[in-house]
């Protein structure tokens, strides 16, 4: 062990100071991967016509409320996309058919779009003022007026904030709540509506969301998918802003995926969509729920607090139908609670579920696995990444498929012809290795149960030792932390504990908190710490044999750091592949 970089907790760890690493960090490429068809993936340096406004915004927290008031990010954020051909409908119209009160003149006023950020704000914009963490987005309604809109949507105290804007004000109870409602019938998104699949849970959304998109497109059928990852329109991608975005923004999305003949889109809907109604004025057609575990209690007061938010999704204004996994308890949970009808299903044997998934075969290319029904339905077929967890994922993709009407047969052709599954799942267990030297993957998991499936998945196919490199998120759930640690600390056999996005909070803290946590383990790996991440992956694979495999968990598809409110360019799949080139593993 050199002094220079390798340090075991038991001494006093060296912590480096970031080096300049751009040529790692900033990525000149983000090439679209060979198993998704789509032609392109926009990001906000390579924008297409098809992106609305593109002044960088945000909070301080990502994937939270937004609006103005709030401490905001900035950098590098995704911009919001906006159909191309948009007919703007009389405001005068929109206040009598939905009922709704008025304050100055709306004659002649025709609207075009919606925003809750006023730097979104374009021509013909009605611009949404709800009240953010430390101010009213009233106060900002002069700005919005200035960069082109021509009404205000606020409440009663808006209204008085805004009453000397010089535009017409729209006055609701709660703007949030009724965002959805006003975008629909601003963009329309009712008329010849696609097909919708709503999925949420604490793990797996995203990966469900991929897989079930996927099956679509091999049936012949044009998509749309949100994401935490991306946006999918037709054969085009984009970079997510947020796992589900604002009401006012997804109806902008689907608009848009009107305009290009997509027929069935594919949302991932998080507790905080719910709390936010950030899917209001959306009915899906199937809910699918995937599991619950220890996360995001920061926003939620306790598990059963956050359990009640996911519930919302089942219930018979927000979705049709629904198909629940009942691999964790919270499953029978939604299931008895349920206001709409729904299915059920299991990959661990619970013989109260009417589907089952088998898992028949894993390997480190797929994993295969039979889908079965209790009156003897049966589809058996392959996904394209490690872990029992993603064929329960799948699993879940294809009876949603079922509850929505697809022919099982149908599925199972399209399956068949394609040799299963074919889709990518960016940043989900995702290898980043060649076929010399040691297994990489990048992980996007961050919770305990997150954690313990995915190392579980990467100890099966190593025959040498498993390293974990992580760190865990700032101004985030800290109650986490120390089971994040635990969880880590028993599955690996060298664990590098490192920054992700600590934002406003003090790295060193964060590391010190789940180095703590991981000493508790007894008989537990050798611990590392190492900061920036980027010398973090360079020692793990410097430690690293043939044979052993690293799983960096954490960062998985995402392109940035968030340090001090400045998202910053990062790629930890190119870091990664640039730490084993520098090895002599390329």
């Amino acid at each position: 062990m050199t002094a220079s970089s390798r340090w075991p907790v038991s001494r006093r760890p060296r912590i480096h100071s970031s080096p300049s690493l751009s040529h790692l960090a900033c990525p000149n490429s983000n090439e679209p991967p060979s198993r998704l068809p789509p032609r392109s993936l926009h990001s906000w340096d390579k924008r297409s016509s098809t992106i609305g406004s593109r002044r960088p915004l945000g909070n301080q927290r990502t994937g939270r409320s937004n609006g103005e008031g709030n401490r905001r990010v900035t950098g590098n954020i995704p911009p919001v996309i906006r159909p191309e051909h948009v007919s703007p409908r009389s405001l005068d119209l929109l206040v009598s058919e939905l009922g709704l009160r008025s304050i100055g003149n709306l004659r002649g006023v025709e609207v075009s779009g919606l925003t809750v950020m006023t730097r979104e704000v374009t021509a013909g914009d009605m611009f949404v003022a709800v009240r953010g963490a430390n101010r009213h987005g009233a106060e900002f309604a002069r700005d919005a007026r200035a960069n082109g809109a021509v009404a205000i949507l606020t409440d009663e105290d808006g209204a008085a904030i805004a009453s000397e804007c010089g535009l017409p004000i729209v006055v609701v109870e709660s703007p949030r709540a009724s965002l959805g409602d006003i975008a629909r019938w601003v963009y329309r998104t009712d008329d010849d509506a696609p097909q919708y699949f709503g999925i949420t849970g604490t793990n797996g959304k995203t990966s469900t969301a991929y897989l079930l998109e996927g099956v679509l497109r091999q049936m012949g059928i044009t998509t749309g998918l949100s994401t935490t990852a991306e946006r999918h329109i037709a054969g085009d991608r984009f970079v997510s802003r947020l796992t589900t975005p604002e009401a006012s923004e997804l109806h902008a999305l689907i608009a848009r995926m009107k305009e290009v003949a997509v027929r069935a889109v594919v949302i991932e809907v998080s507790a905080q969509a719910l709390t936010h109604n950030r899917v209001s004025g959306i009915r899906f057609d199937v809910a699918g729920f995937t599991n619950l575990s220890h996360d995001h209690l920061d926003d939620y007061s306790d598990m059963e607090d956050y359990f009640r938010a996911k519930r919302a999704l089942f219930h018979p204004d927000v979705a049709r139908r629904g198909v629940v996994s009942l691999d964790s308890a919270w499953g029978h949970r939604i299931v008895d609670e349920s206001h709409i009808p729904v299915t059920t299903i299991s990959s661990t044997g619970d013989p109260s579920a009417y589907w089952q998934v088998e898992v028949t075969e894993d390997n480190p290319a797929f994993t295969a696995f039979t889908l079965t029904s209790a009156d003897g339905v049966s589809i058996s077929t392959r996904e394209p990444v490690i872990g029992r967890h993603m064929a329960a994922n799948a699993g879940l993709a294809l009876v949603m498929l079922i509850e929505a009407g697809y022919d099982p047969d149908v599925i199972a052709a399209a399956l068949e012809r394609d040799n299963g599954i074919q889709t990518y799942l960016p940043g989900r267990t995702e290898k980043v290795s060649g076929d010399r030297g040691p297994n990489v993957y990048v992980d996007f998991g961050h919770s305990p149960d997150a954690f313990d499936h995915t190392l579980a998945a990467v100890r099966r196919f190593t025959s040498g030792r498993t390293i974990m490199v992580f760190g865990a998120d700032g101004d985030r759930d800290a109650s986490k932390r120390f089971d994040m640690a635990r969880v880590a600390a028993e599955g690996c056999d060298i664990l590098i504990i490192t920054d992700h996005h600590p934002r406003f909070e003090d790295p060193a803290s964060i590391r010190a908190q789940l180095l703590d946590a991981a000493r508790s383990v007894a008989h537990g790996p050798e611990i590392f710490e190492e900061s920036p991440p980027e010398n973090a992956i360079r020692l793990a694979v410097s430690l690293a044999r043939e044979g052993d495999s690293i799983l960096w968990a954490g960062p998985g598809h995402q392109d940035y750091r968030d340090i001090r409110g400045e998202r910053t360019r990062y790629s930890a799949r190119e870091l990664a592949r640039s730490a084993l080139t520098e090895a002599g593993w390329a």
